[in-house]
Formats: structure tokens, C-alpha cells, sequence
């Protein structure tokens, strides 16, 4: 016996560089990613050729802004979720890893005469049993299980990217709702003026009661745009606070401006967003989790060895035990050996395969996705940015006709439709105006988020 122990031991301590590695990403990606070709430089115009960096965030120049991104870090309910995720994953690590360890157990019987269960025994014993991992099975659920920390670490970070991003734009769509709302009662307090003015030519005679109903219709309809506005305003505050985890009192304050948009963001390589992303990585690492998945249940069809050592001391005041040595000591080994399983083994191989298989195609999606989302934020910023120039001038065009329009009909040389279609040109293209700047600042944050650069500054050495 004691020959077939110490063999067993020297082929677990053998055996133990066995476990093969997982596939590394060049690797991974011919066959995740088979038809797409990475170019050297990004497609779109848009961003500066330097590496990517970190705090964004502050870029915006908002603290409000910054402490309400904090605030949300820290509150909001589903990072919280994300938070526990990775305190579970943890612990599975802890106890995939456990086995690799051996088992010791304590077990007492006593009671008196009758001992606990009326068996009339007492003692104490000792049991110690260890599983000699010869395949590499408990290993591989070690390392599947730390895999499943990492990629749950990874997609918390994402989460905690992606929320400060949310909290970004919703912040920034609030401020247009403000500021539509501004533009809706201005054009309000136009029209009203308008009603008075019309008011004033009938009484002198130079109008008529169809100008005047006309531009109190006209009133009403802008009134409606208002409080419409005014409804979107107050939805875009508790969307806010309903991110930050406050109650939705629609109380949250947003600025009077949208904020000016940042210098142009350095956006890197093509090639370096596969490794930066925390999504790409954690999908990276899910094929590497599903690899020793499947190569733990192969394992699984091989046989077990197990050693297996005690020492117990047992006594009874109720009969006598035959003469023996007293402690007792002893040491062993078990073997386990499947046979016949009804296929259950194989079916559980075929079933860990095909994960992998599915974790290599969840890869390959979210990294085009991700290559997709760059060019996209990209393409959208260029375009934008010709976009408020050209909206720059239309409004500065129309507001000067309408000024124009107001003239003639004051003087009549014009009517009154020629002056309220000009309003609502003027209002139209005011809120096509606003509508773009502030897409401008969500595609910005699209980008940097897409880009994988983290909204914090990064930490200085020594503090």
C-alpha cells in the first residue's frame, strides 16, 4: 500500500505542469473575427493620431457635472448589481480552488454511558483525504473560475464606463430640453407681441379680424410646443435622477449653455481597441473561462485517485471493545473509475464545446461592434461639426428675415402669413441648431466610450 501511495504521489507532483494553456487573442481572432481586416488608421476623420488617454470627463469643464457622475458610481442600483457579480465570482474562485487542498475533518461521539445515539460508543477521530489531480480537472475549474472573476471585474468596469457616459449625455440632453424650452417661450412671447400688433392695425383700420385670429391661433400653437418642451424637460431631469439613485423630483439642476466641445480627442490605433476595451477583454477572456470548462469536463471521464489518512480513538463504558491498539492509525488510497454513465460524460464534453464555441462568436460580434461604434461616433462628430457651421448661418439668415418680415407688415407692404411662416422658419431652424450642438457633446462621449478611455483621471504616483 504504502508503494502505491508514494507512486501516486510522484505522478500527481508530475503531472502537475499538464494543464494545457488557453488560446491567446492573435488566436482567437482569425476565427471569431475571419472576413475583417483591421486597418491601420481609422476610416472616418474626426480624431487626433495619438494614443488614447483617460479623464475625459473632466474635459467638459462641469463640476456639477463630475460630482453627479460620482454620485451615480456610488448609488446607481444596477452598478450595485454589477458590484455583487464580482463579489460572487470571487468566492466561486475561492472554492473552485479549494479541492486542490487536502480535506481534514474532526468527528466526537460522546454522552455518557449511551453516547449521543445511544450506540454506548465515545472517541474522537480525524479524517484527512486529498484527490491526487492527475488530469488536471480541479485545476482547470480553478482557472475557469478565476477566468469568471475577471471577466466579471471587466464587465463591472465597462458598467462603470458606461453609466458615466449615460449620466454624460443624459446631462447634456437635459440642458437642450432647457434651452428648447427657452426657445419654445420665446417664440411664444414673439407671436403674443404679433397679437398685439395685429390688434393695433384693426383699430386703426389697416387690419382685419382674419390677421387678428390668425395670429392668435398662431399664439396657441406655440404655447402647445412650450409645455410640450417644458413635459420633455422635466423627464430629462428624473432620467438623471433615476440614474444617480435619487428620487425622480425632476429637481436636478442643469446649466443655462451647453457646454463648448472639447479639442479634438486623441483616438490611437485600430489595432490597440481589441486590447483596451474592458467588453473585448471580457469576452476574451469567457472563450478562456469556456476552454477550461471543457477541458475540466474531459477530465471528468478519467479516473479519480484519492489518498486518505485518520486516526481516531474510540471507547465505551457500555461493553468492551476487543483489545486494540488505541489510537488507531491508517492510511490508504480509493479509485473511481466511470463505466458507464449512460453518455452523461460525453453529452457534458459536447455541451462545454459548444460554449466555447459560442463565447468565440460572442467575441467576434462585440469586437466588430466595437470597431463599428469608433467609425460611427467618428463619422457622426465630422459630420456634426459641417452641420453647426451651416445651422450657424441659417439662423442668422432667417432671424434677419423675420426681422425684415415684421418691418413690411408693420408698414404694409406685407401680410401676416409671410410673417408667421418666417417665425416658424426661425424657430425650426433654432431648434435644429440646438438639437446639433448638443448631439455633438453625446457623440464626443460615444467616442471615448467607444474608445475604451476611462472617464477618471488617472491616478498620480504618491497620491
Amino acid at each position: 500500500m504504502q508503494r502505491i501511495v508514494l507512486t501516486a504521489i510522484l505522478i500527481a507532483a508530475l503531472s502537475a505542469c499538464m494543464l494545457p494553456a488557453s488560446p491567446k487573442p492573435e488566436e482567437i481572432r482569425p476565427e471569431a473575427m475571419p472576413y475583417l481586416t483591421v486597418p491601420e488608421q481609422w476610416v472616418e476623420k474626426g480624431g487626433a493620431a495619438a494614443p488614447v488617454v483617460n479623464g475625459w470627463l473632466a474635459e467638459f469643464q462641469d463640476p456639477r457635472l463630475e460630482a453627479l457622475v460620482q454620485e451615480a458610481i456610488i448609488s446607481n442600483p444596477d452598478l450595485r448589481v454589477a458590484a455583487a457579480r464580482v463579489e460572487q465570482a470571487t468566492a466561486y474562485a475561492k472554492l473552485a480552488g479549494a479541492t486542490l487542498y487536502p480535506q481534514v475533518n474532526l468527528l466526537a461521539r460522546g454522552g455518557g454511558a449511551m453516547s449521543g445515539d445511544n450506540s454506548g460508543l465515545e472517541g474522537v477521530g480525524i479524517v484527512a483525504s486529498w484527490e491526487l489531480d492527475l488530469w488536471g480537472r480541479v485545476r482547470a475549474g480553478r482557472e475557469a473560475a478565476g477566468l469568471q472573476y475577471q471577466f466579471a471585474a471587466l464587465d463591472a468596469e465597462y458598467a462603470r464606463q458606461s453609466l458615466a457616459a449615460l449620466v454624460a449625455k443624459s446631462w447634456f440632453l437635459a440642458t437642450e430640453a432647457r434651452l428648447q424650452k427657452a426657445n419654445a417661450e420665446d417664440m411664444t412671447r414673439s407671436a403674443e407681441r404679433l397679437v398685439d400688433l395685429a390688434q393695433d392695425r384693426l383699430r386703426i383700420g389697416k387690419g382685419d379680424e382674419y390677421d387678428l385670429a390668425l395670429a392668435r391661433a398662431n399664439v396657441q400653437t406655440f404655447r402647445d410646443s412650450a409645455r410640450q418642451l417644458d413635459l420633455a424637460y422635466r423627464q430629462a431631469l428624473r432620467a438623471i435622477e433615476a440614474l444617480i439613485g435619487r428620487y425622480p423630483a425632476a429637481a436636478v439642476e442643469v446649466p443655462a449653455q451647453l457646454a463648448a466641445k472639447p479639442a479634438p480627442v486623441p483616438v490611437g490605433m485600430p489595432s490597440e481597441l481589441l486590447e483596451r476595451r474592458p467588453d473585448v477583454v471580457a469576452a476574451e477572456r469567457r472563450i478562456a473561462a469556456a476552454f477550461y470548462r471543457t477541458e475540466e469536463s474531459k477530465a471528468a471521464r478519467l479516473p479519480q485517485f484519492s489518498l486518505t489518512a485518520s486516526v481516531s480513538s474510540i471507547s465505551s463504558e457500555l461493553f468492551v471493545i476487543k483489545e486494540r491498539d488505541n489510537p488507531v492509525w491508517s492510511i490508504g488510497a480509493s479509485l473511481l473509475v466511470p463505466l458507464f454513465l449512460g453518455g452523461a460524460l460525453q453529452s457534458q464534453v459536447e455541451i462545454r464545446t459548444a460554449e466555447q464555441k459560442m463565447a468565440v462568436a460572442e467575441y467576434g460580434r462585440i469586437g466588430a461592434r466595437a470597431f463599428g461604434e469608433v467609425e460611427n461616433a467618428l463619422s457622426s462628430g465630422f459630420t456634426l461639426d459641417e452641420r453647426v457651421a451651416i445651422l450657424a448661418q441659417s439662423v442668422a439668415e432667417n432671424e434677419r428675415a423675420l426681422e425684415l418680415a415684421n418691418v413690411r407688415f408693420r408698414v404694409g407692404s406685407g401680410d401676416l402669413r409671410a410673417v408667421q411662416q418666417q417665425q416658424l422658419a426661425v424657430h425650426s431652424v433654432r431648434t435644429a441648431q440646438l438639437r446639433v450642438q448638443s448631439e455633438q457633446l453625446v457623440q464626443r462621449v460615444n467616442l471615448h466610450l467607444a474608445l475604451g478611455g476611462n472617464f477618471e483621471q488617472p491616478q498620480v504616483a504618491g497620491h
